[in-house]
């Protein structure tokens, strides 16, 4: 699967579990609720994703660092 997308459903994902077990725990104001799953799954996705964002990271450059056909 391509890595921008694994890495972004990932990351939706991680998002989302925050999301539900902050609500679980009476976290109910909608806009505390979601900056702290933001900031929560952030700080997740840096040390659970690393390996996921590597190889985005690697894919993007890769695509960068490709040479252009040249039009004649």
């Amino acid at each position: 699967m391509h890595p921008v997308l694994v890495y972004t459903a990932s990351r939706i994902g991680l998002f989302l579990v925050t999301l539900g077990v902050l609500y679980l725990l009476n976290l109910r104001h909608p806009l505390v609720l979601i900056a702290v799953a933001f900031v929560i799954s952030g700080i997740a996705s840096y040390v659970l994703l690393s390996k996921q964002r590597d190889a985005m990271s690697a894919r993007i450059s890769d695509k960068i660092d490709r040479p252009k056909p040249e039009d004649d």
